[in-house]
């Protein structure tokens, strides 16, 4: 199966094709989408736009339009959420990484589609969009085990409309995610949650609202979300809505 690989946005960035290729055009599209995204937004970059607003040399209401709407659209998922998402770090600082690297994979899938790709897979850090299928199958992918890096919890089939899977966690980041206080000192938390949607924004920024809002957020973030969930808490009790395990072809407790 062909596999175009780059390194982007502080991760690794793959396509794999299931019909044919992408052309080498289309792929160098895909890889200057990525980069634009992070020349504007990276945080690690002291020459791009966000990294101004940071340090405020620039006010975010002269930022271009690009940062303004990709904040005005931060703020619409971190209201929709309760706050669960955010744009705001506790010290105050505008970070729009838990936005903008689903935008990045939105727009590279526009890409390929534009391109003609189709079929594929293409996974950003563990956030993964498809087209098409495998050989008249849907993609299927696999969710890492956080107690076991090396071996997987189950396998998804990604098929109709659901398109996207992300998944956030703190087995390999660590604690990377701003959670909202607990209710009480013995309430649980997660400790990765997989979201699949038809959308990557929809799944990306809802595993990370998943995440930081603990269980205590999970019934009313499902109840007002078209999506499928896995969860796996820190007493490493695993649980899963009905479409989920339907998607995984697994009973989950």
């Amino acid at each position: 199966m062909p596999t175009h690989v780059f390194d982007t946005m502080g991760t690794t960035v793959s396509i794999r094709s299931a019909g044919p290729a992408p052309s080498g055009e289309v792929l160098r599209e895909v890889e200057e989408a990525f980069a634009g995204f992070d020349r504007r937004f990276s945080l690690y970059r002291d020459d791009s736009e966000l990294s101004r607003v940071a340090r405020g040399e620039l006010a975010l209401h002269h930022a271009g339009s690009i940062l303004r709407d990709t904040y005005a659209a931060a703020m619409t998922w971190s209201h929709s959420t309760a706050g669960a998402f955010t744009p705001h770090r506790p010290d105050g600082v505008l970070d729009l990484s838990g936005l903008v690297k689903a935008d990045a994979i939105a727009a590279a899938g526009r890409i390929l589609d534009a391109g003609g790709a189709p079929s594929w897979m293409l996974n950003a850090g563990g956030d993964i969009l498809v087209r098409g299928a495998v050989d008249g199958m849907p993609w299927r992918l696999g969710i890492v085990d956080p107690d076991a890096r090396g071996t997987l919890l189950c396998t998804v089939a990604l098929d109709g409309a659901r398109r996207a899977l992300a998944t956030s966690g703190t087995a390999e980041r660590g604690e990377h995610v701003w959670r909202r206080p607990a209710a009480a000192a013995d309430s649980r938390s997660y400790r990765q949650v997989s979201v699949i949607a038809d959308d990557i924004v929809t799944a990306d920024v809802l595993a990370t609202a998943l995440l930081a809002g603990g269980p205590e957020r999970c019934d009313d973030l499902l109840d007002r979300f078209d999506v499928d969930v896995l969860l796996v808490d820190d007493r490493g009790d695993v649980t899963a809505s009905p479409g989920f395990r339907s998607a995984a072809g697994l009973i989950l407790a």
